[in-house]
């Protein structure tokens, strides 16, 4: 074989990384995620994925169904990123965000899953980052929570 033979790559033609070079960094989240229907719950955990976005990966799900283990949980901190259902009972995602955000020094950001989408001055008033409207949208969802991670945690 000679060094013009097509089998021998010479160095400008072997591939570099180039594609990871400029790829976006992927930004780990560990997610906080209330509401007292186990259904609600699911469907959350479904719709996101582990994957919400290319430069968003969840890492770790804690699900509570009760406002004082969201306020323990939230209190002890290692959360990223609080998803609060807005139409849980006996205690809403709409207050607890308002007590969250009073109550804990340097509280994550939250998004609320809101009963319409009128309710989002609600969302307003309780400091919430973000709101999605029930009935819950997979790509909505995904959307909220990238744009989230981008604005307030990476």
């Amino acid at each position: 074989m000679s060094a013009s033979s097509p089998e021998l790559a010479s160095p400008s033609s072997v591939p570099t990384d180039d594609a990871a070079a400029t790829a976006p960094a992927v930004t780990p989240v560990r997610v906080l995620l209330y509401s007292d229907d186990v259904a609600t719950r699911d469907a959350v955990r479904v719709g996101v994925g582990r994957r919400p976005a290319k430069d968003v990966e969840i890492v770790a799900w804690h699900e509570c169904a009760t406002p004082a283990a969201v306020i323990e949980q939230a209190d002890a901190g290692g959360h990223d990123l609080l998803i609060l259902d807005g139409e849980a009972a006996p205690a809403g995602g709409l207050g607890l965000t308002k007590q969250l955000k009073n109550e804990i020094f340097d509280c994550p950001p939250v998004i609320v899953l809101t009963g319409r989408p009128a309710d989002g001055w609600l969302a307003s008033w309780s400091q919430a980052e973000a709101a999605v409207p029930h009935p819950l949208d997979p790509l909505q969802l995904c959307a909220t929570i990238a744009e989230v991670v981008r604005t307030h945690i990476a």
